[in-house]
């Protein structure tokens, strides 16, 4: 719905917000140099954006520090670690290799953004160079880089995720089984998968 107040030209919006700071446009790179390399070796947690026909997706992906490997300072490798078999990330890059990677690191205000296209790797020395005991991913995400910046830290201390203060207990909201009984009419989910849950996980990790 559109109406007087809405912003439909980028005139507009230039105007309502005025210029970008130096700093702002100085910090964007096309290349990992070592001050970000140090953020993504210690990052335990990444949001990986992609597009494709069916849409538009944002999957967190997450594993010990430094699981996203620094190939070089325009590539980073990133194991496909052991999930639901949706594959809307990956059905995306398929068709569409852009992605958006924004990664996250527990305590720290500041987060970094890398933007660049990704293939899909079964390669298998990439999928060794992963292996958790004896077991490999099933692909690895070459992800060619682009451009990388960090962000400041206003919206992480605006929102307190890391003060264990404004941490919600688990008990308030839905649980997985509640959320799946309501979603299938009582078919899937229910007391059973929340009591089995957290042990299946656990044990299905990688």
């Amino acid at each position: 719905m559109s109406d007087s107040f809405t912003v439909t030209t980028l005139p507009d919006l230039e105007t309502l917000y005025g210029t970008a700071a130096e700093a702002s446009r100085v910090k964007e790179v096309d290349r990992i140099v070592p001050v970000y390399a140090a953020f993504i070796a210690a990052a335990p947690f990444v949001s990986l954006a992609t597009s494709g026909p069916s849409g538009l997706d944002c999957s967190p992906r997450g594993d010990g520090p430094g699981f996203v490997h620094v190939a070089d300072e325009r590539t980073l490798l990133m194991p496909d670690r052991r999930g639901n078999n949706r594959l809307d990330s990956l059905r995306n890059i398929v068709e569409d290799p852009r992605v958006a990677l924004l990664f996250l690191i527990p305590g720290i205000g500041e987060t970094l953004r890398v933007n660049g296209r990704a293939t899909i790797s079964t390669n298998p020395a990439l999928l060794a160079r992963f292996a958790v005991g004896e077991t490999l991913p099933r692909t690895v995400l070459v992800v060619s880089v682009e451009s990388v910046f960090f962000q400041c830290a206003r919206a992480i201390l605006r929102s307190h995720l890391w003060d264990p203060a404004h941490h919600v207990p688990r008990g308030a909201l839905p649980s997985a089984g509640e959320m799946l009984a309501a979603l299938s009419e009582s078919r899937l989910g229910g007391a059973e998968y929340d009591r089995a849950l957290p042990e299946r996980v656990r044990n299905t990790l990688y």
